[in-house]
């Protein structure tokens, strides 16, 4: 008859006994054995949670869950760890002080790891709520960063709260002086505060959100890639990334080409043609290079104007839109190609300024 477990295990205990005597013999072999014991642990439960969790959370129709799998597997490496050291260091006896100063020196990690990942899920989050699809949602595109902003604020406050909890220092002399503090730091850092201040009005009222295209009354031109609290980043069509304070965005004129009903742009290819030029052929050729260019749409559909009797030619505008601002100088050099072309194969003249000069009398010899 084969044994039953309490037997199994009672061999293996008697087997693995003079192991075991050896170890707590000596409190440094002990404290080893305890950190590499931690160290397989969390290597075993990030195993778990990335091979059986992480395969549970692929075949649901939510994109945040497996995101949070992903961000997860650090924190909770890490925290295995973190608890099998504050278990290894116990056999060691260390002395009171010293053993303090490590707990707290591990408790910061963890409060700071932990941080991170709320900050990182906090984001998850925000972006999944802002991608819905519902005009009621509290969370908009446009005001995401806002909410982002907010949280990491609020995240950073109560970790430097357990940060000092863990420390044992006193909060309430650090708040009574907070009042004087901040006066001070107010009148040396107006500038910083303003730029924060406009940054919460800039979010909350949302004049540009990200991937905008706006223009400045300087003159600078590009997209918005992020909108923070003291300065907003434009990308302009160098990719030269170019840091703008929010109190300067607040206060100066910006033209949003990406609003409006919809985000797509009006471009405007100007073209002359001559005297005597048959008007409607024109705007039949214009017409059907609008159209046969695949990046224009068709809604609304191109419209050509004549716009002017000009000095030397009839002045003819061909209007059309593109998806979005980025497309406008790629599909203007391809609109301004195919009208020359089409122009030269119909025999259409572009004229250029010409001046006659009239000799009334030659000068005296």
């Amino acid at each position: 008859m084969p044994d039953n477990p309490p037997s199994i295990l009672n061999s293996l205990l008697q087997a693995l006994e003079p192991v075991i005597g050896f170890i707590s013999e000596y409190p440094t072999t002990q404290s080893l054995a305890i950190f590499i014991l931690a160290l397989l642990t969390a290597k075993l439960a990030t195993t778990i949670l990335t091979r059986v969790i992480g395969h549970l959370a692929k075949r649901t129709h939510f994109q945040w869950d497996d995101k949070v799998i992903i961000l997860l597997h650090r924190p909770l490496f890490w925290s295995v760890i973190f608890i099998g050291l504050l278990t290894a260091i116990l056999p060691l006896q260390l002395p009171a002080g010293a053993n303090s100063v490590i707990q707290s020196i591990i408790a910061t990690l963890f409060v700071i790891l932990w941080s991170g990942f709320v900050v990182s899920i906090s984001r998850v989050i925000l972006h999944s709520m802002s991608s819905q699809t519902h005009a009621q949602s509290l969370v908009q595109p446009q005001t995401r960063p806002l909410f982002e902003n907010l949280g990491f604020i609020l995240i950073l406050i109560i970790s430097v709260y357990f940060i000092f909890r863990v420390w044992h220092i006193d909060m309430t002399a650090w708040l009574a002086s907070a009042g004087i503090v901040g006066i001070a730091i107010g009148f040396a850092a107006k500038d910083t505060l303003a730029n924060l201040f406009s940054g919460v009005f800039i979010l909350a009222d949302a004049p540009y959100k990200l991937g905008d295209y706006v223009v400045l009354d300087s003159g600078e031109r590009g997209k918005v890639t992020t909108i923070g609290l003291r300065s907003t980043r434009l990308l302009t069509r160098d990719d030269v990334e170019i840091t703008i304070p929010n109190a300067i965005m607040g206060n100066t004129r910006i033209i949003n080409e990406s609003g409006g009903p919809h985000e797509k742009f009006r471009i405007r290819a100007s073209v002359g043609v001559a005297y005597g030029s048959d008007i409607d052929q024109v705007k039949g050729i214009l017409m059907d290079i609008a159209i046969s260019e695949p990046h224009v749409c068709t809604e609304p559909e191109p419209r050509v104007r004549f716009k002017a009797f000009g000095a030397s030619s009839l002045n003819v505008d061909l209007l059309c839109w593109v998806n979005n601002p980025e497309e406008r100088g790629r599909v203007l050099d391809a609109l301004n190609t195919n009208i020359y072309k089409r122009f030269r194969q119909e025999n259409v003249e572009i004229p250029y300024s010409k001046h006659d000069l009239y000799i009334k009398e030659m000068p005296n010899k």
